[in-house]
């Protein structure tokens, strides 16, 4: 019974875990832009000048934008849309002696230049800045008016230790709250000493810094800051060592701790110390799963404007150090409540001697984490000091994870909540991949949608930075390349209702009084938007849909001529609207087969050029039930045409390769109902010396379907832009007639005329029939052969004949022959003049009458021997000689 109950449970775990991967395998982005792609325009400030442009700070009117670059601080002017020019730039580099002492600690030259980590804004007229110094950390104040260093009190650049890293490439995370300034970083040289720390305190406050007892912190790694300013606290997300976890060697667990901003340090206990520094594991895993363990990134959404800051949201990326999470990547959100729930619980106990946790129940003297205990007994501060981890885990929000991508790992995201059509809010993800390229996510009932993907820099990056301006519509990605501008949304790429809707981007709505896709905010009614999921037909009623074949391309199909040679290999591509579109080959009236066609996974079609192939083909995309067009390709076998005439009288000769010439009639065609075969139009050839074929019939009117399409549906034709290739997506291809040039008439005493070799051709359906065409070709190859073995065997029964006829007359016949004009064959002498000029003609009346050659005479073919003829009677012909 528990070996079948442990079996089920097997089986449904496996089912599950079958099912979770479907789902993230699915998660990939719609569309992809590359870098310079013209369908995502971004802007770049790159100067060889400045470099590794990493931390990034708007102004309190978002007109400028401050970077700390290397060795450098700059100001840019982005108060224009899609403009990004330099402002002023700010010298702050090590001096000579500065980079020689870095390179004499055994660190790299190219680790040793000053890099800006720390950049805030302490008031209205100062900035606070903070770089590695060549491994020596210094801070300074800048003037946000002349933009310039600025002497502390001391006369001199200030000491960075505890609020800067020694190592650019050691993360930290740094805050101002009311001119004071909150950072988690390394306070040693040699990255041991975490540290969380105030500096820049005043008046009653003073610099606070963790305790130095072991325990409060564990080998982390800074993520994040905020601040909440009902709760008074500031909150630190980072990553480190779990040593409640001893069963495990280095677990890494990830960690939100709090400090209060009122806090001013015990009187005995605790002095300049933290009172009320608490910390909780963030968990972010699934029921059944392995936990994702690693924090990456965080950042914090604020509430709803009228709504209470417990709305507070923190949204994180996740990776996981287990090895069967390998290379993923999870996104988990906590709200503010269930983090202040868990600080408000019970706490762990730390045994000092053996630096162990247990949770064994004891008297609560104080609730750790809570404001105001600096003025508390020194026994309270004890127990704080003892007990400042949670018992309790912060769940995610709705007991699961937000995201999970299997091909893609995240290092920074952003988030913004946007207003759909209908006054629904959604929650847009803007993720940052190590490989450059930035995904643009809404998050839905049904699990996450990644509307686009946009590479904004080319090499991977171990340092970067996301800022994300709601004001400017806009995100800032700072990287060793430069700045790059990308605005959130990118509306005018769909140009369509059908696109608008499929993309199912909360940003953009289509317009029907306008007929653009624009942004939702500025469409006043009736906006067609489906975010959840993406209904086409629903939402473009009456939007530019074909009403006879229901295809309605998203962009105006290409229409292209491929002309192809027999037995030739060809290959169709197909354009990707959407990877989440299914795309497939079709024919009209006909069926694809996998015998003679090969469809390849990057959606082109692969097939031999033979008269069963030519013809037309479209390439057709399924997404979210609605079918699209997205190339039409006719394939037609090259042809070279010759002109034939002759004769006098006008009579002459035309010929040529048949183009088609601009103002020309285009191909006819037929948008009438399915035809049967025998009235399908052949194709006719003719040939000189015949009669001239009656012309095609002219085009029928464009039906309804066709002439409801607009100009703006029927370009984008190619090589012949005047031909309209949209009758190719009615379910029924009929024929088309091209026309050919003709040659010219023959003349001049009845002589034939000839037209072009091949005449007009005619277009027919897919499933036309060779039959004819073939029977005709045979039947004039045996005629043709016939004729020659006829014309053989003549010949050879001519030259055995000679062979066994006599070759030489005897003397007497021949004197008889020619007698000096004295002997007559026949019947009688010649005696009449004209027979005896005759005798005396010349050798021209010889060959028109007969030919005397050798002693014999010739005629019609038959020879004189004897005075008599070869012929079957044995009588002399009735002719004189």
């Amino acid at each position: 019974m528990a070996q079948s109950a442990r079996s089920a449970s097997l089986w449904a775990v496996l089912t599950l875990l079958f099912v979770l991967g479907w789902c993230q395998a699915s998660a990939i982005p719609r569309v992809s832009f590359p870098l310079g792609s013209p369908g995502r325009s971004l802007t770049q400030f790159a100067s060889p000048e400045v470099g590794n442009t990493t931390t990034l700070l708007l102004s309190s009117d978002e007109d400028t934008l401050f970077v700390g670059a290397r060795d450098a601080i700059v100001s840019l002017d982005v108060s224009e849309p899609k403009a990004v020019a330099l402002k002023n730039k700010l010298d702050w580099s090590p001096t000579e002696k500065d980079l020689n002492d870095c390179a004499m600690k055994g660190k790299k030259k190219a680790d040793c230049p000053n890099f800006i980590r720390v950049l805030q804004v302490l008031n209205s007229t100062h900035m606070y800045a903070c770089g590695t110094f060549a491994f020596s950390p210094r801070c300074t104040y800048i003037s946000t008016e002349t933009f310039s260093l600025v002497l502390g009190p001391t006369g001199k650049p200030e000491e960075g230790r505890g609020r800067c890293p020694y190592d650019p490439y050691q993360k930290n995370t740094a805050i101002t709250v009311d001119g004071e300034l909150y950072t988690g970083t390394v306070a040693d040289y040699r990255g041991n000493r975490p540290v969380i720390s105030r500096h820049l305190s005043e008046g009653s406050h003073v610099d606070l810094k963790l305790d130095d007892t072991l325990g409060w912190l564990e080998d982390p790694t800074f993520i994040s800051s905020s601040y909440v300013p009902t709760e008074e606290k500031v909150y630190f997300f980072f990553s480190e060592v779990g040593r409640e976890y001893d069963f495990i060697d280095k677990l890494t667990v990830s960690r939100v701790a709090q400090v209060c901003t009122s806090d001013v340090g015990g009187q005995r206990t605790l002095q300049r110390r933290w009172t009320t520094f608490a910390k909780a594991q963030l968990l972010c895993q699934s029921q059944g799963e392995l936990p994702y363990n690693v924090l990456e990134d965080m950042f914090t959404l604020q509430p709803q404007e009228g709504a209470p800051d417990e709305d507070t949201l923190f949204y994180g990326i996740f990776s996981s150090q287990w090895s069967v999470n390998s290379g993923r990547s999870a996104v988990c959100v906590f709200s503010l409540d269930d983090i202040k729930a868990v600080f408000a619980g019970n706490y762990k106990v730390l045994n000092r001697d053996t630096l162990k946790w247990s949770t064994r129940v004891q008297e609560k003297v104080a609730n750790p984490g809570s404001c105001g205990l600096h003025n508390a007994s020194d026994n309270t501060l004890r127990f704080v000091k003892e007990n400042f981890l949670t018992d309790e885990s912060v769940q995610p929000s709705g007991q699961r994870l937000s995201m999970v991508s299997p091909d893609y790992r995240y290092s920074n995201l952003a988030v913004q909540r946007v207003r759909g059509a209908k006054g629904k809010n959604y929650t847009v993800l803007f993720l940052l991949t190590e490989s450059g390229y930035l995904h643009k996510t809404v998050l839905l009932e049904s699990g996450p949608h990644i509307i686009e993907e946009v590479q904004v820099f080319r090499q991977p990056q171990p340092v970067k930075s996301l800022l994300l301006s709601v004001s400017k519509a806009a995100l800032f990605v700072g990287s060793s390349e430069g700045v790059t501008e990308v605005p959130v949304a990118n509306c005018s790429f769909y140009w369509s209702c059908a696109e608008c809707v499929l993309a199912r981007d909360p940003f953009c709505g289509w317009d029907p009084s306008q007929r653009v896709c624009a942004d939702i905010a500025s469409i006043p009614t009736n906006a067609a938007q489906d975010v959840e999921k993406g209904n086409v037909h629903e939402k473009c009623k009456a939007a530019s849909l074909n009403p006879r074949s229901g295809l309605a391309p998203l962009r105006p199909p290409t229409g292209e001529l491929v002309p192809v040679s027999l037995n030739e290999v060809v290959r169709l591509q197909c354009p990707e609207a959407s990877r989440l579109a299914r795309r497939h080959w079709e024919r009209p009236n006909s069926r694809l087969s996998p015998e003679l066609y090969l469809q390849q996974d990057d959606g082109s079609l692969r097939f031999l050029a033979t008269p069963i192939t030519l013809g037309h083909y479209l390439c057709l995309s399924v997404e979210n039930g609605f079918q699209q067009v997205l190339a039409v390709y006719q394939v037609k076998q090259k042809s070279s045409s010759s002109g034939g005439g002759g004769g006098g009288g006008g009579g002459g000769a035309g010929g040529g390769v048949p183009t088609s010439q601009p103002g020309s009639a285009g191909p006819t065609r037929s948008t009438q109902g399915r035809q049967p075969p025998s009235t399908v139009p052949r194709r006719t050839e003719g040939k000189a010396g015949r009669g001239r074929h009656p012309p095609p019939p002219p085009p029928p009117p464009p039906s309804s379907s066709t002439a409801a399409l607009s100009p703006r549906e029927t370009a984008g034709v190619t090589p012949r832009p005047e031909r309209n290739f949209t009758f190719w997506l009615n379910p029924v291809l009929t024929a088309e007639a091209e026309p050919k040039p003709r040659g010219g008439d023959a003349g001049g005493g009845g002589g034939g005329g000839g037209e072009v070799a091949g005449g007009e051709q005619q277009l027919q359906s897919t499933a036309a029939c060779y039959l004819q065409e073939l029977v005709v070709v045979s039947v004039l190859l045996v005629l043709c052969v016939s004729v020659l073995v006829t014309f053989g065997l003549y010949g050879v029964r001519q030259r055995c004949r000679s062979r066994t006829a006599p070759q030489s007359c005897s003397r007497r016949d021949a004197e008889r022959a020619t007698g000096n004009g004295n002997n007559a064959a026949g019947n009688g002498a010649a005696s009449t003049p004209q027979e005896r000029e005759s005798l005396k003609g010349s050798p021209r009346d010889a060959k028109r009458n007969g030919q005397v050659q050798n002693g014999q005479v010739q005629n019609g073919g038959k020879s004189l021997c004897n005075g008599v003829t070869n012929g079957s009677n044995g009588h002399l012909p009735n002719t004189p000689i």
